[in-house]
């Protein structure tokens, strides 16, 4: 599952209420311990910040063209 900037917000807010429970989407997940939802916390940071990393702007290309007449 692909987690958004909307999921990582929802566990953040789930962690300050003290909350075990998140519903993401469809589904609806119960953690075991608060340390359980800061490792899923930490996993989804990283699996966001590596998808917005990879979506830069992307670069101009230029292309030379030359002709030639003739011999």
């Amino acid at each position: 599952m692909s987690w958004t900037k909307d999921d990582v917000q929802r566990l953040k807010a789930a962690i300050a209420s003290g909350q075990l429970s998140v519903r993401h989407g469809d589904r609806q997940i119960t953690y075991q311990s608060v340390e359980a939802m800061l490792t899923a916390l930490d996993r989804m940071e990283a699996e966001v910040a590596a998808v917005t990393a990879g979506r830069r702007k992307s670069a101009t290309r230029r292309y030379r063209f030359t002709t030639l007449r003739g011999f």
